[in-house]
């Protein structure tokens, strides 16, 4: 992945400093391997990230920096990549997660679950609401389904990231082997 372009988009440590309301975290926000972009810290990031991003409500960003403090992987990366979830995709997500979770745990008989409530514009506090409700109708077949879920997406995040920069950096190598004088 380059470097080059990542770097432009992520803000400095510097003017992290600057916020007020960071310091109440002391240097820990600050050490460098949060900050810092190579193959193995944005990889780790989008782990991070991946498997954040289907923790329930508002959540999702708190558990993804607490993360990635505590791996010390790349705290943006981490943030942005549990952007993948928002209204539009965690009812399709927590369904694939219900399938999972069924079928792991051989809970294929039984009555079909019930439908996700719809969602009302208008009202997004009661829409909330009404689709944590039927999140915990589905009980532990969802519980570990996202569980599941997100570990495989981590996994697949992981991958994909190392994958892509590995390739990344062999075509800059050959470009490189080719601008060289023989």
């Amino acid at each position: 992945m380059p470097r080059k372009f990542f770097k432009r988009y992520m803000p400095s440590v510097e003017k992290v400093r600057q916020v007020r309301a960071l310091h109440l975290f002391g240097d820990a926000l600050f050490h460098p391997a949060l900050w810092h972009l190579n193959r193995r810290s944005a990889a780790g990031g989008v782990a991070v990230g991946m498997f954040c991003g289907l923790i329930p409500g508002p959540l999702q960003m708190l558990g993804a920096g607490v993360a990635a403090v505590l791996f010390r992987v790349n705290l943006p990366a981490a943030l942005v990549t549990t952007l993948y979830t928002n209204p539009l995709t965690i009812v399709p997500l927590y369904l694939a997660a219900y399938k999972i979770g069924s079928l792991v745990m051989g809970a294929t008989g039984g009555p079909p679950p019930a439908p996700p409530p719809d969602w009302d514009w208008s009202a997004q506090m009661a829409s909330i609401e009404a689709l944590g409700k039927w999140a915990m109708g589905l009980g532990a077949p969802l519980a570990l389904g996202v569980f599941l879920l997100a570990c495989l997406l981590a996994a697949a995040g992981y991958v994909v990231v190392r994958v892509l920069w590995n390739i990344h950096l062999r075509r800059a190598w050959v470009a490189r082997r080719r601008r060289r004088p023989a």
